[in-house]
């Protein structure tokens, strides 16, 4: 469900499109950048609070592909004044530095807020809802 004036439901989706171009392009400042400073991230079971925690932790997990696709849709948002909570799918290839590759779809919880006029992520829960992994990969 859809819920809320559509320039914010745009801004968003905007928001979790800017996250997986810079997951593809393993560009840490920009994938930073659409994080609160007190955000808090669950990678299943991973919690992680603060935006300089959250990135570090990122980078730490992005070291050990060889490259990702990484694709999100936003299926559904909520705003409500400044905030808005909603859930957004995955789809991610990766190609790990063992020489294995992951197909993952999954699935974020998420809470956004708006901050000097910019929508940015405060709390994303991630879980994986399927995966497929190749034979011989």
């Amino acid at each position: 469900m859809f819920k809320g004036p559509l320039e914010d439901r745009i801004a968003i989706r905007e928001l979790c499109e800017t996250y997986a171009d810079a997951v593809v392009r393993a560009d840490a400042g920009d994938w930073g950048k659409v994080w609160s400073e007190d955000a808090h991230w669950d990678l299943m079971g991973n919690k992680v609070d603060g935006r300089e925690a959250i990135v570090a932790f990122w980078k730490q997990a992005m070291s050990g592909l060889d490259g990702v696709s990484f694709q999100c849709m936003p299926s559904s948002l909520e705003i409500d004044g400044d905030r808005a909570s909603g859930r957004c799918q995955t789809q991610e290839y990766m190609k790990v530095k063992d020489g294995t590759t992951r197909a993952i779809g999954g699935l974020y919880t998420d809470k956004m807020v708006r901050v000097d006029g910019q929508w940015l992520f405060s709390e994303r829960v991630y879980r994986i809802v399927a995966e497929y992994k190749p034979q011989g990969a």
